[in-house]
């Protein structure tokens, strides 16, 4: 499921999903903000603050509903904020005078439509994600990739699921040693190589490197099956060997070929990389 921003009248409201109550949870200053059609962001923050400050004194159940959640800031960083479910911020909604409150009441209960429609309908999601990977450019060829690595990922999140790994924070330190392990280098090392910060790192994949992942998580996936693993300790020892068969694979094609698998390119639009460039010149 796709963290992206959702867009509410070009105003960028910025999302997460849980997989685990099924719930998207929004940016409660991103809402403020399109609510108040404010572009300046702090002025959203300071009547958040305001709300919030006023809402608690009346002893409402809504401030205490929101969530500190890590979302990209505006630096790049992940920094914590305020997130809410759409139940939440429909009442939250009540407390905001604005023309504006009708149709974005409206937005949400679409984005929950549309969440509904994908769990009947999970080919809806892929047809989205098709559409929006063809509209960055992205061949035929890696968008089949991309997509049946999505499957064998999902299909070895499943077993972590049903074999006592339940944390965030088990699934990204398993990941990261299969990732480590084929790669060379960490899925943070790898983000920074190719100039990402929010980015989604498979999106930003050559067809070469979506292989080389699938293969590991693959061979990860079904040596767990084949001994049984279960919790942290036996599925490192499992991640560990997917990824050192991915590796062996990796180091002898780069030795037939003398290229690379693992490089820095990168996907973004020319416009996002001048900013970086920018950026890393202060």
């Amino acid at each position: 499921m796709s963290n992206k921003p959702a867009i509410f009248e070009d105003y960028k409201i910025r999302r997460i999903y849980d997989e685990q109550t099924e719930t998207w949870f929004f940016s409660v200053v991103d809402i403020i903000q399109a609510l108040l059609q404010q572009p300046d962001f702090q002025a959203a923050r300071n009547y958040w603050k305001v709300l919030k400050n006023r809402l608690n004194k009346e002893g409402s159940e809504t401030v205490t509903k929101c969530n500190q959640l890590k979302m990209p800031a505006e630096d790049g960083k992940m920094r914590l904020t305020d997130a809410a479910s759409p139940e939440t911020l429909l009442r939250l909604i009540q407390s905001v005078p604005s023309p504006k409150a009708e149709p974005i009441k409206i937005w949400l209960a679409r984005v929950g439509y549309e969440r509904m429609q994908d769990m009947a309908d999970p080919s809806r999601s892929l047809d989205r994600a098709r559409e929006y990977w063809q509209q960055h450019g992205r061949s035929e060829k890696w968008i089949q990739q991309r997509m049946m690595g999505q499957e064998t990922r999902n299909k070895l999140t499943d077993y972590w699921k049903e074999h006592d790994i339940r944390k965030e924070s088990e699934f990204a330190i398993l990941t990261n040693i299969i990732h480590h392990e084929w790669s060379g280098l960490t899925v943070q090392a790898h983000k920074e190589a190719k100039g990402l910060k929010t980015q989604n790192l498979r999106d930003h994949m050559s067809e070469a490197e979506l292989i080389f992942t699938a293969l590991a998580e693959l061979s990860t996936r079904q040596i767990a099956e084949s001994t049984e693993a279960t919790g942290m300790d036996e599925n490192k020892i499992a991640s560990k060997k997917g990824g050192g068969i991915a590796k062996k694979a990796r180091l002898e094609l780069e030795q037939k070929t003398g290229r690379r698998i693992v490089t820095g390119e990168n996907y973004l639009p020319p416009e996002a990389i001048a900013i970086e460039d920018k950026t890393n010149k202060k």
